[in-house]
């Protein structure tokens, strides 16, 4: 049995890990800035704030109880959202850290120089040495210890209050007058700035594997410690505002000194100094701590190089990693003014915990192995509330962190496309639940297209002058099982084009031998059918427009023509052909028939190289099988190569789509394990039209070409009223 991490974090370890995690930045630096953007109402700012991460701390909460032996937001969003935004979520991830950790040191350091009488102009110096030793301390692996850090909370939390109940008292109300100077957008900003403060909320869910009892605990800590935390922010910055001069506070770089100075003196000073400095320094130490094992974890899922994965056979910590983490981190240090690192900071953060938000909906709608043992409430709204304000507040943030936001997601994908897409073979939760929606959505089109085949269902024949009787009675053949189930009638037109000098009314007069001879093979196809068949000649000047008018003229429900020969000319190519014209404008679908021999029909392949399938090929299916006592025979490109959520979407797709046919309906891979089509010669394979398009495009290889029965390409509902961009979605979540 190989060994496992105790279980022995309680409840009161989890809000210690938890509130030691947010108490830093947020409130010794933050207030400063924050002020000078939305006034006294920066306090309501901290408490919206709050709010606005209780769905990303509930969705983590989940996530943590049915994944506890997971550790980071990244693994969460990869795993449920999938490896393109599980790079995007990872490097997000990694720089929000990186930013976070920078914010401390740079604000800081003037605490710490409080106590000293030098020059301001050392702050950069002294907090890039800091973080010089903080990434060396993480190289050879030095790293705190649990009791450390509870006495860092404790001394933290003994500072903290009584600077809220020793300045209450000297609070003077008329410090709150205008509370909304800022206005809303300027509340907005402020509430996007200090969102930050609640980043490490979560943090617990890295060590989720140490909680004991993680249903309960995790999200009670969490919980508890983000109602604790906010209400603890709030009593603060309500001091500091009603305590100091605005301005004052405004420009100060230590703002929480300049407050306890005016209420607690000296003694006052030294206690707040002496809590920023170990929860600044903390938090810096943990940004490097945390930020660099994303890189880490990324690079053994193959999304960023090995070397990332190094382990220092010396001081056995991931070196490479930590090491352009501290190179980032000394970059920001430098040349990256405090309130921009502070709004970067928040917007990767808020980007971070959208896609946690929607990652819990990925999980709970898909097919992956899921089951926490704690249920966000108000599931799905609380997690939409979630990603939509999270989203709203990132556009209130300013150019910047807006830029810079839009910019980290077009490097993650970019990098994940450029590097990372052909060494991952995964898909997330999140693609599995879209393919659920696609595929109910294609079986609630298909219903209501069979559903709505009316009586007298008409098919229209268009064929040309050199057509022979067996090609003829082939599409008629065809046409007539269509019609039949419906007791529909088929309309057999032969299109006669004539040159442009010739009268269509003297053309039109004039009847030959061959029309003669049309009509008569033609009435006796009806009768060896048994359908009902109209049939005559059109004559006109251009075939393909006069086809599309007699359609609409006819009032036909679909065109069936012959597929024309697949050799086509290079200026058929590029230009197009008369077919190519007909699907674009013709009101009816239209269907094409590539004759091989029709004789008795046992089997209608019904196949789809990707996406699902088109509802009018599933009645085209149904209606052949159903008047030859055929059965149907469902096969998917994507069957051999698909991921087990895909199979299984696949399964319950094409089941719900057998429920619908009339006749019998099997399912498998139509490609033999050898990669050959078995001889089918008295069956028919109905695909789409775009699919024998791919085929004529790739002649030789595909499965079409290899079928050695009759083809018949269907241009259905799909491909006339739905978007580009909703055929593209269906075809890639398939």
């Amino acid at each position: 049995m190989g060994k496992t991490l105790e279980r022995d974090l309680g409840i009161y370890s989890v809000l210690a890990i938890s509130i030691g995690a947010m108490v830093g930045s947020g409130i010794f630096i933050l207030p400063a800035l924050a002020i000078d953007i939305a006034g006294p109402a920066v306090i309501l700012a901290y408490v919206i704030a709050g709010i606005l991460v209780l769905p990303a701390a509930l969705s983590k909460s989940e996530m943590a109880t049915a994944m506890p032996e997971s550790g980071g937001t990244y693994l969460f969003i990869e795993r449920g959202m999938g490896p393109l935004l599980g790079t995007v979520a990872g490097i997000g991830t990694w720089f929000s850290l990186s930013f976070k950790g920078a914010l401390a040191l740079v604000g800081g350091v003037p605490y710490l120089l409080l106590l000293f009488d030098v020059s301001p102009s050392v702050v950069t110096p002294v907090a890039l040495a800091l973080a010089a030793l903080l990434v060396l301390v993480n190289l050879v692996g030095a790293k705190q210890t649990g009791r450390l850090q509870v006495v860092i909370v404790v001394l933290m939390l003994a500072a903290l209050v009584w600077f809220v109940i020793g300045g209450t008292p000297s609070v003077h109300s008329t410090n709150y007058q205008p509370f909304f100077s800022g206005g809303v957008g300027g509340l907005l900003a402020a509430t996007g700035l200090v969102f930050v403060s609640y980043a490490g909320v979560t943090k617990i869910a890295s060590v989720a594997e140490e909680v004991e009892n993680p249903g309960r605990n995790i999200p009670l800590g969490i919980l508890g410690s983000l109602v604790f935390t906010t209400l603890l922010y709030t009593l603060i910055v309500a001091v500091m505002v009603g305590v100091t001069d605005r301005g004052a506070l405004a420009e100060s770089s230590t703002p929480m000194a300049l407050a306890a100075e005016a209420t607690l003196g000296t003694p006052g000073i030294v206690a707040v100094v002496i809590a920023a400095v170990l929860a600044l320094v903390s938090t810096a130490n943990a940004g490097v701590l945390s930020s660099s094992r994303y890189p880490f974890a990324m690079s053994r899922d193959n999304l960023v190089p090995p070397s990332l994965a190094t382990i220092s056979d010396r001081f056995g910590t991931p070196s490479t990693s930590i090491t352009l983490t501290g190179v980032v981190l000394l970059l920001l240090i430098a040349f990256v003014p405090l309130l921009e690192i502070a709004k970067l900071a928040s917007a990767f953060q808020l980007l971070v915990f959208v896609l946690i938000n929607v990652a819990v909906i990925a999980f709970r709608e898909g097919h992956v192995e899921y089951e926490p043992s704690f249920d966000s409430p108000l599931y799905p709204w609380m997690q939409l509330f979630g990603a939509v304000s999270g989203l709203v507040l990132l556009t209130q943030m300013g150019t910047v962190p807006l830029v810079g936001a839009v910019v980290l997601v077009a490097a993650g994908i970019t990098w994940y496309y450029v590097y990372a897409h052909e060494r991952v073979d995964r898909e997330g939760a999140a693609i599995d639940a879209v393919r659920q929606e696609v595929a109910q959505n294609a079986v609630d089109r298909t219903q209501e297209t069979i559903g709505s085949v009316a009586d007298e269902y008409r098919v229209l024949v268009a064929i040309s002058n050199d057509i022979s009787k067996d090609r003829e009675r082939s599409l008629v053949r065809v046409a007539a099982d269509l019609a039949r189930g419906h007791d529909g009638r088929v309309i057999v037109s032969r299109f006669d084009e004539v040159p442009d000098q010739v009268p269509l009314a003297h053309a039109s007069e004039i009847q030959s031998p061959a029309d003669v001879q049309f009509e008569r093979q033609t009435t006796e196809l009806g009768a060896d059918f048994d359908v009902t068949v109209d049939c005559g000649t059109i004559v006109s000047h251009d075939t393909k427009h006069a086809v599309v008018n007699y359609a609409d003229h006819s009032g036909a429900d679909i065109v069936l023509m012959e597929q024309p020969d697949r050799s086509a000319s290079v200026r058929e190519r590029l230009l197009g052909n008369d077919i190519d014209w007909i699907l674009r404008h013709a009101t009816c679908e239209v269907a094409l028939l590539d004759d091989r021999g029709l004789d008795d029909i046992e089997t209608v392949e019904l196949l789809t190289s990707e996406g699902p399938y088109d509802p009018t090929k599933v009645a085209v299916a149904d209606a052949l099988a159903s008047q030859a006592g055929a059965v149907i025979h469902l096969s998917h490109e994507s069957d051999a190569g698909a991921s087990a959520a895909q199979a299984t979407s696949l399964r319950e797709y094409k089941s719900q789509i057998a429920e619908l046919c009339s006749v019998p309906v099997k399912t498998g891979d139509l490609v033999s394990d050898g990669g050959d089509t078995p001889a089918k010669t008295g069956d028919i394979l109905v695909v789409s039209v775009e699919d024998e398009a791919a085929a004529r495009a790739d002649r030789g290889k595909h499965t079409i070409d290899r079928w050695e029965g009759s083809v018949l390409a269907v241009h259905g509902r799909d491909s006339m009223r739905r978007s580009r961009i909703a055929r593209a979605l269906d075809r890639w979540v398939f």
